[in-house]
């Protein structure tokens, strides 16, 4: 597999997304044993303009698991030394010494970009901006869809919430849309509605979706519910009732038997906790496949050399 950086969801063929997904079930069994030493002599810089605990863990133990060692930040812009001035591309040819890998969480969309044109070592896009994308959330979503449900051919999808920005769905949809027979219900007030360049692909690609401001007709016919966060200030209408849009037992009892759902986490109050043990609940499983697909991707990078 030919993979110099991670920047963005359309990189990814299906075979090459075979690929990984084949190497991440290697990555679980390597965990079970209790990790490998394999990578002891790589350094992973993680470098986080916008804090994000979960994927920062996620990354540093995939490296830990792997035997390599971590550089890590979650302050960025002073760390840097962007407060002074520098660029981002100054900073990345810098840490590049000190590294094997950078893991880059950006404030800017097109930051992960930018610093992949210049960086001799690969970068990893850890999200950015505000709808941006964020590739390694949408593996390792995918690769629990996959899991779960067997297959991804054929599967209809329902996205729920703050779509407009939302970095994971973006980069998610473009990830599926590869696979034959999808169907996308995107479900959103529609002051946050997923934003019109992503129907303009799926329209070139002639993927079924449909939009909708409620999710009752719609949560029934899904194999996939994908839930995401909402912030009520940035409603324009006070009016608007979102708990529509949460999950709690009522709606659990109108769900296919055998739908799963998922949430890139953290969650507030749109996933109802009375509901994480139910079979269907697969998010914090989601959350920790997360590892195993990090680890999987570190190696892909780290083995083309």
């Amino acid at each position: 597999m030919k993979l110099q950086h991670v920047i963005e969801s359309q990189q990814f063929t299906v075979p090459l997304l075979m690929e990984l997904f084949d190497r991440t079930r290697r990555m679980e069994k390597i965990v079970a044993r209790g990790g490998t030493q394999d990578y002891e002599h790589k350094v992973m810089a993680t470098l986080f303009y916008k804090s994000s605990t979960r994927t920062r863990f996620s990354f540093e133990s995939a490296m830990y698991r792997l035997g390599g060692r971590v550089l890590s930040t979650e302050n960025g812009k002073e760390f840097s030394s962007e407060i002074k001035g520098e660029s981002l591309e100054d900073t990345i040819r810098i840490i590049a010494n000190y590294s094997d890998v950078i893991v880059l969480r950006h404030t800017e969309e097109g930051a992960a970009k930018r610093a992949a044109l210049i960086s001799p070592v690969p970068i990893i896009n850890a999200g950015e901006g505000n709808g941006g994308q964020h590739p390694t959330q949408a593996l390792l979503d995918l690769y629990t869809i996959y899991n779960e449900c067997k297959t991804i051919n054929g599967l209809s999808v329902a996205l729920i919430g703050a779509l407009d920005n939302g970095r994971t769905v973006r980069s998610l949809t473009y990830l599926l849309s590869k696979f034959d027979r999808i169907k996308f219900y995107f479900i959103a007030p529609p002051e946050m509605q997923v934003k019109p360049d992503i129907l303009a692909y799926l329209d070139k690609y002639r993927v079924h979706y449909e939009l909708a401001a409620d999710p009752e007709k719609i949560i029934s016919q899904v194999d996939v519910v994908y839930q995401t966060r909402i912030d009520r200030e940035r409603l324009k209408r006070s009016d608007i009732d979102l708990s529509a849009y949460n999950i709690d037992a009522s709606v659990l009892k109108k769900m296919k038997s055998n739908a799963i759902i998922m949430h890139p986490l953290p969650r507030s109050v749109e996933i109802d906790q009375t509901i994480d043990d139910d079979p269907r609940a697969v998010y914090f499983r989601q959350s920790r496949n997360g590892l195993f697909v990090r680890m999987a991707l570190l190696t892909i990078l780290f083995d083309k050399e």
